[in-house]
């Protein structure tokens, strides 16, 4: 059986082989959204964007599809968190947009399990944003067009500022940077109604941004969260909670918040492990013991040991009579 190459590699001598031409799909070009707050696309532009004068970083850049409204901020890495932090300035600032157009990073997407959301999109589901995922760098046009616009603009503008790191980054992209780059760049939109959504009363931003995880509760009543451990409250006792699941909400700030269907537990940070109990040893004696002589087994022993005592021969009868008689004569 031929291998493939080797297949290949006859067909081509033998004048065989003819190159079949590939052709890219159609693509239609995807008019603006109408409205501001429609849709929202947001993804992370990797840069040297000190040019080694400092550390590496990501810029996480959000703009908005109807208008270019454009708002970004330098971060460590792409990372769940960077997302979430940048998104909730977004609303901060402006309310909950309809729809979020976003690549297929990890972040959004989960390759081994699709049907599963990821924490991003747990997130999203809560607040009612409608996630959608691109296929292709082209389908997000705007937001690839806007990061060549930093690699280029914000380069420069930091190296004529002598700024070489990321808090001083971030305050000139916050000062005055975005607000002309949004009044250079900005464009009216068709219609001129804003579809940023509020908040739902009694949502709080904070406790949904957040990494959101499920954990058992022991039989000492600590929860473990990536190595800190949490001591549930007295108060509690009634609900039986050992070997239960309860919600842990990690918030930005590094603030656990402990739940068990929809009450919020209180509980103590404990500095340590908690001691595990301490059992009893059992006491294991393996010294050969040895009875005293005046144990009864001993004694037992010594009497069958002992040679059998010998008797006297029992005189006869007659020679106890003719004894007495010799005695009263």
């Amino acid at each position: 059986m031929l291998s493939p190459d080797t297949l290949t590699a006859l067909l081509k001598e033998r004048g065989l082989w003819r190159r079949r031409r590939r052709r890219d799909g159609h693509r239609k070009r995807r008019e603006r959204r109408a409205c501001l707050g429609s849709l929202v696309q947001m993804d992370g532009s990797h840069h040297d964007w000190f040019e080694g004068r400092g550390v590496k970083c990501v810029l996480m850049v959000m703009i908005d599809d109807a208008t270019n409204q454009t708002y970004a901020r330098l971060y460590p890495a792409e990372t769940t968190e960077a997302a979430f932090d940048v998104l909730g300035r977004w609303i901060h600032r402006r309310g909950l947009p309809r729809s979020l157009y976003v690549d297929r990073h990890s972040i959004y997407r989960d390759e081994d399990h699709p049907d599963r959301p990821t924490q991003f999109g747990r997130a999203m589901k809560e607040l009612s944003v409608e996630l959608i995922q691109a296929h292709s760098p082209q389908a997000k046009g705007r937001l690839e067009r806007r990061n060549a616009v930093f690699q280029d603009r914000l380069v420069k503008e930091m190296r004529l500022r002598k700024i070489n790191d990321m808090a001083g980054a971030n305050a000139l992209l916050e000062g005055r940077f975005l607000d002309e780059l949004n009044g250079r760049y900005a464009v009216i939109p068709r219609r001129g109604q804003d579809l940023h959504r509020a908040l739902d009363a009694g949502t709080v931003l904070e406790e949904v941004l957040c990494v959101q995880e499920r954990r058992v509760v022991g039989r000492d009543w600590c929860v473990r969260w990536r190595n800190r451990w949490l001591q549930i409250d007295r108060r509690h006792a009634s609900l039986s909670l050992p070997r239960r699941q309860v919600l842990i909400k990690h918030q930005a700030d590094g603030q656990l918040i402990v739940e068990h269907k929809g009450e919020r537990l209180t509980c103590r940070e404990l500095v340590a492990k908690p001691a595990a109990a301490r059992k009893k040893a059992a006491i294991m004696n393996n010294r050969i013991w040895k009875p005293g002589s005046s144990h009864p087994w001993n004694r037992e022993s010594a009497r069958r040991a002992a040679p059998p005592v010998s008797l006297a021969p029992a005189a006869p009868t007659r020679d106890l009579q003719a004894e007495k008689r010799k005695k009263a004569g």
